[in-house]
């Protein structure tokens, strides 16, 4: 079932208990390199603030994010956004979520002056790379093996579009 009540709002400082339990509910070797969050873990940090994150809200209740940055801090670069992370939980995943904050990531994006936005994915991770490829990513590049995750090497793929 879509989700027809689901908003989309720039993340806030409050948000951070919400986020925190989301991101260890949604953690999965599926996707993440980083070793399982904390149970008592901070979300929010030096580099990781409010500001870079969208929420999605469904029945009043946060149940996804993006994290969205700048690229690199050069200004020969600053005209690219990166998508550094994203999270549905579980009871809204397969309900159009995921694809909501990608493009309200883009839209953002765009708001900043970017002119293109990039990702990176996990090679296993084929139910992400094929929502990004729904919505304009192409794969620009694939690091082979970048990983070793429970005994297997894992590919990066790059990913990216222009806005």
């Amino acid at each position: 079932m879509p989700l027809d009540d689901a908003r989309i709002r720039p993340a806030q400082p409050s948000d951070e208990s919400a986020l925190a339990a989301l991101d260890r509910e949604a953690w999965s070797r599926l996707h993440a390199v980083t070793p399982r969050p904390e149970p008592d873990g901070s979300f929010f940090d030096e580099r990781h603030t409010p500001d870079d994150f969208l929420v999605g809200v469904v029945d009043d209740a946060i149940a996804g994010y993006v994290r969205l940055v700048p690229s690199t801090p050069l200004a020969v670069n600053a005209h690219v956004r990166q998508i550094q992370g994203l999270a549905v939980a579980d009871r809204a995943r397969g309900r159009g979520l995921g694809r909501a904050l990608i493009r309200a990531a883009c839209a953002l994006a765009r708001e900043q002056g970017a002119h293109r936005i990039t990702l990176r994915v996990l090679g296993h991770n084929t139910p992400a790379r094929a929502l990004y490829e729904t919505e304009g990513f192409v794969v620009e590049g694939v690091l082979p093996g970048e990983f070793l995750m429970d005994g297997e090497y894992v590919d990066d793929v790059l990913m990216g579009r222009s806005l």
